[in-house]
């Protein structure tokens, strides 16, 4: 097999503590080319020491398009593949080995692979989807201030996936990420038709809890031609929901999570919310008729719109709480198992686990 050439870049800017670890996960390229924006702690320094290419340039006013841009082109120009990658980020290994032998077969411009954007506290994958961030040299630039994406610069594109690459992301919950909503509206503001970070703007309002800037974003949303994505827009109506939630509107956020419900009956994550808000009232008939319907969905979808609290603990908990109080005991037993089961160390739990055996007069293993 003819060896490719294989070349990871990168932007980074204060990520002394990453550095050795992302350096090893990348070690199967040929070669790492970083752009530092600004670095005021060793980065820079260590990455010398471990034989990376690296320039250092400041980006004023930032926008991450541009930091991506400019790292891309430190890739020599006889590259095969490139691959963009974030400090946080690690390859399982022989990732390399799984790329060329199905870029030789394939000849694709792009390639997907699979990516574990965040982990429970056991360690275990808890939001997982495919991302698409290795591609060939000349076809591709990145657009938008944040939130950034590859366009194909050509009229065709070949995307396939790549069974076996995993990218774990590992995120430095240090960091503030006050610059990602200005980006957002400046995002937005350069193209308002572009219902991905019209989306994204919405939601970093609800981060803000600006409620009604929030619900009018998210509306835009949902009014664009171009969104289509049932997944994405049941997000937004969630997160409406939510936001009439913080406005103490209980009944329109109540009527924002049917529609998402109705919009993608087949995600978890609008029935759990909507049972939340029946739990909360202490509606547990209709707290466990929504969860029931919930757990009909078997398959966790490998998108970024699913959300840990539909499948881990919490799901069986509050289950298991709601079928207790309408008198389904054993239901509730069963389901305070599979909650603890997830999460062994919940006392509450336990005692939960506890009561319900007291209850149906069974002795305690």
């Amino acid at each position: 097999m003819n060896k490719l050439k294989v070349y990871v870049y990168a932007i980074c800017k204060n990520e002394s503590k990453y550095v050795e670890k992302y350096v090893k996960s990348m070690s199967e390229a040929d070669a790492i080319y970083v752009l530092d924006t600004g670095s005021t702690d060793d980065t820079v320094e260590k990455l010398k020491r471990l034989n990376v290419h690296v320039k250092e340039e400041k980006i004023e006013p930032f926008r991450f398009d541009e930091a991506r841009n400019k790292s891309l082109n430190m890739v020599p120009n006889d590259a095969d593949i490139c691959v963009c990658t974030d400090f946080d980020e690690v390859f399982e290994d022989g990732w390399r080995k799984k790329l060329e032998e199905t870029w030789i077969k394939e000849n694709p411009t792009r390639v997907e692979y699979l990516y574990n954007w965040s982990f429970d506290e056991y360690g275990n994958p808890a939001t997982t989807f495919y991302i698409s961030k290795i591609h060939k040299r000349h076809a591709y630039c990145w657009y938008h201030p944040v939130h950034e994406v590859l366009k194909c610069l050509y009229n065709t594109e070949k995307a396939i996936i790549v069974p076996g690459i995993v990218l774990n992301h590992h995120q430095d919950f240090t960091k503030k990420r006050t610059s990602y909503l200005p980006l957002l509206e400046l995002s937005v503001k350069e193209d308002p038709t572009d219902d991905r970070n019209m989306h994204y703007l919405g939601r970093e309002y609800m981060y803000y809890k600006r409620w009604n800037e929030a619900i009018d974003t998210l509306i835009k949303h949902l009014n664009l031609e171009k969104s289509i994505w049932k997944d994405e827009r049941a997000a937004s109506m969630r997160f409406i929901a939510r936001s009439y939630q913080g406005l103490n509107r209980p009944e329109e956020a109540k009527m924002w999570l049917k529609k998402a419900i109705l919009e993608a009956p087949y995600l978890r994550e609008g029935y759990v919310e909507l049972a939340s808000m029946y739990y909360e009232e202490k509606n547990y008939q209709e707290a466990y008729n929504s969860l029931k319907e919930a757990s009909k969905i078997q398959e966790k979808p490998k998108t970024y719109i699913n959300e840990e609290f539909s499948w881990n603990a919490y799901f069986y908990d509050l289950l298991s709480i709601s079928a207790l109080n309408i008198g389904k005991t054993n239901e509730a037993l069963e389901n305070a198992l599979k909650a603890l089961e997830l999460n062994p160390q919940d006392e509450r739990i336990r005692k939960n686990i506890k009561y319900i055996k007291e209850a149906l007069k069974k002795p305690e293993e």
